[in-house]
């Protein structure tokens, strides 16, 4: 996979970015000072959001490895990817199979550069730039339709990226129109950032929506999310905090704190149409 040279003016490195802020909390180095002066005013307010990120690639990784392992998913189109850590979606899949099939999907520059840089050897993934609400582009984009046999089972990821998207761009229906594409068998992978105290969702969607120059939608709530699911087959153990979805051991790390959560789950797309399965129980 050849990438495209990353253009120094295709970043605005003042402006803290989503992804390289995640970066930030999970220890990495692909972050500039303007990230971690955010993120480090966000944990003087809501000190468990390192936690809280943590916690949510660990719940990404047990998905996958689940998807690939229980279910037989060998095809992934991972939305908002952010950038590669340790234990990617396709280090996960292949390590079950060494077919399995990734597109990683994300409109930061940085993600698309440091993606290709790090897969330039691995035909069975790719990097597309663009924007996650973008489906028609995203599944028809050149190197998704290479990589992914829409007759078969696909699982589509949206892990911790529905909180960065406004409300009148209906994140509840992005899901809705990603899931129609999807045949019978696949899957769907959610969860966002939600909070019970309404003095934490205003502040961090106010704080963020500042701090990356809009791009940004909000902290929401429980039953607020629930609506992205509607007609789809929840697996057990249902909606719930990500770090106690399915931990490998009863040892597993769980968040302790209620500031805020990563709140979401798994769903499969079992039929050919709406089951009226939903809401969760």
């Amino acid at each position: 996979m050849q990438g495209e040279p990353l253009r120094p003016s295709a970043i605005d490195t003042t402006v803290p970015s989503v992804a390289r802020m995640y970066d930030y909390f999970l220890g990495g180095d692909d972050n500039y000072q303007s990230d971690r002066d955010a993120c480090e005013q966000l944990l003087k307010q809501v000190p468990s959001t390192k936690v809280l990120a943590v916690n949510n690639r660990r719940f990404l990784q047990r998905v996958v490895r689940l998807l690939a392992s229980e279910y037989g998913v060998r095809q992934f189109i991972d939305h908002g990817s952010g950038l590669p850590t340790q234990d990617n979606v396709h280090q996960v899949a292949q390590a079950v199979d060494p077919a399995s099939k990734v597109v990683y999907v994300d409109s930061d520059p940085i993600v698309l550069a440091h993606g290709r840089a790090l897969l330039d050897e691995n035909d069975r993934t790719a990097v597309i730039q663009a924007d996650m609400r973008d489906t028609d582009g995203i599944f028809g984009h050149e190197e998704t339709m290479g990589l992914i046999d829409f007759s078969q089972p696909v699982a589509a990821l949206f892990v911790s990226v529905l909180h960065c998207i406004p409300d009148e761009d209906d994140p509840a229906g992005l899901v809705r129109r990603v899931a129609e594409r999807l045949v019978p068998g696949s899957f769907l992978v959610v969860c966002q950032l939600v909070s019970d105290r309404p003095e934490i969702r205003k502040f961090v969607t106010d704080f963020m929506a500042e701090a990356t120059g809009g791009n940004w939608g909000r902290v929401r709530e429980e039953r607020e999310v629930t609506e992205y699911f509607t007609g789809l087959e929840i697996l057990e153990p249902g909606l719930v905090e990500v770090s106690t979805w399915r931990p490998d051991s009863d040892l597993a790390p769980i968040q302790q704190t209620d500031e805020w959560i990563e709140w979401g789950s798994r769903c499969t797309r079992a039929c050919s149409r709406p089951c009226g399965c939903g809401p969760w129980a």
